[in-house]
């Protein structure tokens, strides 16, 4: 077997774990944004490890897989928790209650993922945008040639736009051609290389259900409900269509329920007409899932004993956990997005159906949800990125793992100590956005009714495989999100037009290196943008 998970490798991911998740920490909150840092480390683990000896692909692609996992944990944490402060300056939550959280939350993303990797990445071959950037990086890097050309010249172009948009203020990061009216809301499009070739990567059937979405939520129900006297005015209609957009994902989570106790009930039948199993992949089989329950349980019992979480809410906070982490993995892998803090929202609420938590548990439940679905984003990533490069799942999954629980310690450290230094979060200085939403929600639903009318059209949808979470998406997200990945969509399907009579399948790869460019050059240049913001 190659070198993958090596004592090397391991050294240098948890070195660059250390600085990437301290970034992400500042960047998600200070920017209420966390660019995905993939790519990023991709080429750190690169430049560190390509020319040592006997190094291989694998043992590039494991050692980034474990630098960039505190990332996504650094921003579930930063998306929830300091909206406790926001409401309550004097709230008092211990150290090691935030460090039982994290690390819960992270490996809670890493366990529920391996249950899910076989489907999403193997059966559904979804497209991962940022994994396929990964793989398309580390293969241009290490072989040369037209294609690095392509990638490298889209990734330094898309560096320097992003320079001169966020580091120099030159190039306006949202332009709106229609400010609205009273009627219509303004329309606005993300001025981003990366949101661009996201959009191309993904393709143009869950790009375009996403900007549908967008469209649907802002541009018809909103005037039609308007006019009709549905809704009283702008506001109104906001909330209606968010709580909507909410819905809808929950519903596909419930419609996940259904088709997993269906499918494990139609495979039950089968295994026990045919014995086409043998007995030592039973024994097997058997003793990976003790394992997994054991974890569970162990889980269950550390979030009671070590925060405010109560037995039964931890209990339900499991299941809440398994069902958005699927959804997250779905989210990431259909369209690159992986809003973490609505997860922590969904499974809050359904806590709040049955109990009263206090604030602090009840933002310890976003928290330990939001930290696992962030996890899971990434690590599917780079099982996408992986799986394209025959590296072993399970030595990822361990570098995922290792580097989650480690990035869960740093992001809880970081965390106090921004607190401590800038006096709070909700400020100018540390706005904290996707906390505040969290806060926001806390008191409950704001629609009900929108809510639950999305909830039960997400299930049907999701029943007929329709990808409802994705239309839910684009009527939740702010309109400039939609319209940039429907735009990266629409290019794509106009070059593939104008160049139908070449070579399909060289055009089709010249395409997404250039996306893959686009899309790695800004995620590379915010890391970096970062970094210099956090040191200042």
């Amino acid at each position: 077997m190659q070198r993958q998970l090596t004592v090397r490798g391991l050294i240098i991911g948890i070195l660059g774990l250390l600085v990437i998740t301290a970034s992400s920490m500042y960047v998600a909150l200070r920017m209420g944004a966390l660019p995905w840092p993939t790519v990023f480390v991709t080429i750190v683990s690169m430049a560190a490890l390509k020319n040592r000896k006997n190094s291989t692909l694998q043992e590039i692609n494991v050692t980034h897989t474990l630098m960039s996992a505190g990332a996504m944990v650094a921003g579930g944490l930063a998306f929830t928790i300091p909206g406790i402060w926001m409401l309550n300056p004097q709230a008092r939550i211990s150290t090691g209650s935030l460090m039982v959280l994290t690390i819960c939350g992270a490996i809670l993303g890493t366990l529920f993922t391996t249950l899910f990797r076989k489907d999403f990445i193997e059966r559904e071959q979804l497209p991962y945008p940022m994994g396929q950037a990964a793989y398309n990086t580390l293969i241009a890097g290490t072989t040369g040639g037209g294609p690095a050309k392509k990638l490298f010249a889209a990734m330094g172009g898309s560096a320097l736009f992003t320079v001169l948009r966020d580091g120099f203020a030159k190039i306006p990061a949202v332009l709106t051609p229609f400010a609205g009216t009273a009627l219509f809301p303004a329309f606005s499009i993300w001025v981003s290389p990366m949101a661009l070739g996201i959009g191309a990567i993904i393709g143009p059937v869950l790009s375009l259900i996403w900007l549908g979405g967008a469209v649907f939520g802002y541009y018809l129900l909103t005037p039609i409900g308007i006019s009709t006297g549905l809704f009283a005015d702008m506001s109104a209609a906001d909330l209606f269509r968010s709580n909507l957009g909410i819905g809808l994902m929950v519903g596909t989570g419930l419609g996940v329920f259904v088709k997993a106790v269906w499918s494990r009930g139609r495979q039950y039948l089968q295994d026990k007409k045919a014995s086409g199993k043998s007995p030592e992949r039973r024994r097997l089989s058997a003793k990976a899932k003790y394992s997994a329950l054991a974890l569970v349980v162990a889980t269950v019992v550390i979030l009671t004993v070590g925060t405010e979480i109560s037995l039964l809410q931890a209990i339900v906070v499991i299941g809440g956990i398994y069902l958005t982490t699927y959804l997250s993995g779905m989210l990431t892998g259909q369209t690159g997005v992986n809003p973490m803090e609505v997860f922590g929202i969904l499974v809050l609420l359904v806590v709040q159906v049955f109990w009263h938590p206090s604030l602090i548990a009840a933002f310890s439940v976003a928290a330990v949800t939001a930290v696992a679905c962030g996890l899971t984003g990434d690590v599917m990533n780079d099982l996408k990125s992986g799986h394209m490069l025959g590296t072993d799942p399970r030595q990822q999954l361990l570098a995922e793992g290792i580097g989650g629980v480690i990035g869960a310690v740093v992001a809880v450290i970081v965390l106090l100590v921004m607190k401590q230094a800038f006096g709070g979060f909700g400020t100018a200085e540390l706005p904290a956005p996707q906390a505040a939403a969290v806060s926001a929600m806390a008191g409950g639903l704001g629609h009900v009714p929108a809510f639950m009318i999305g909830a039960v059209i997400g299930l049907a949808l999701h029943l007929c495989s329709v990808p409802a979470a994705t239309l839910g998406l684009g009527i939740y997200l702010p309109v400039y999100i939609s319209s940039i990945m429907g735009s990266g969509a629409i290019i794509m399907l106009a070059v593939r037009a104008c160049t139908r009579n070449k070579d399909q399948g060289k055009v089709t790869s010249g395409s997404n290196l250039i996306a893959s460019g686009l899309l790695g050059g800004e995620g590379i240049t915010g890391v970096i943008i970062a970094i210099i913001s956090m040191i200042r």
